[in-house]
This record gives structure tokens, sequence and C-alpha cells, in this order.
């Protein structure tokens, strides 16, 4: 099955782990702004970086974004 990207879902996932965007920055040597992009959709997240946010964060890759079925 084939998915599309909907939302990006790291703000929900960093309310759930008690951790911020700066955090999360710090934590991955990222700039925040490069954090709140994602967050924002404004841009999507490699998966490398998707592996590493999930890993950070707590959660699975999949819960980062709404995926959307398509045919």
């Amino acid at each position: 099955m084939k998915f599309e990207l909907g939302r990006c879902l790291l703000q929900e996932r960093l309310m759930e782990s008690g951790k911020s965007a700066e955090w999360l920055a710090k934590d991955l040597l990222f700039k925040p702004e490069r954090v709140y992009d994602f967050i924002e959709n404004k841009r999507v997240m490699p998966l490398k970086v998707a592996i590493s946010i999930a890993d950070s964060v707590g959660c699975d890759v999949r819960d980062l974004y709404e995926l959307i079925p398509s045919e």
C-alpha cells in the first residue's frame, strides 16, 4: 500500500514526551529553525533525520506524520 504524508505530528510527539523543540534541536545538533520548519510543514524530514527524531522523542517513525493511504 502506498501512502501520502499528511501534516507533521512532531509537536504532538514532543508534548507527549515532555520535551521542547529547542531541546530536540540541541539533542540532534540542529538549528531550532530546522525543527520548527518540520513542525510547520515547511520541510519534510529525510528518513535518517526522522529516525533520529523518533529515537530522541521515544516514538515510532510512522508516528511523526499523518499517513494518508493513496491508490
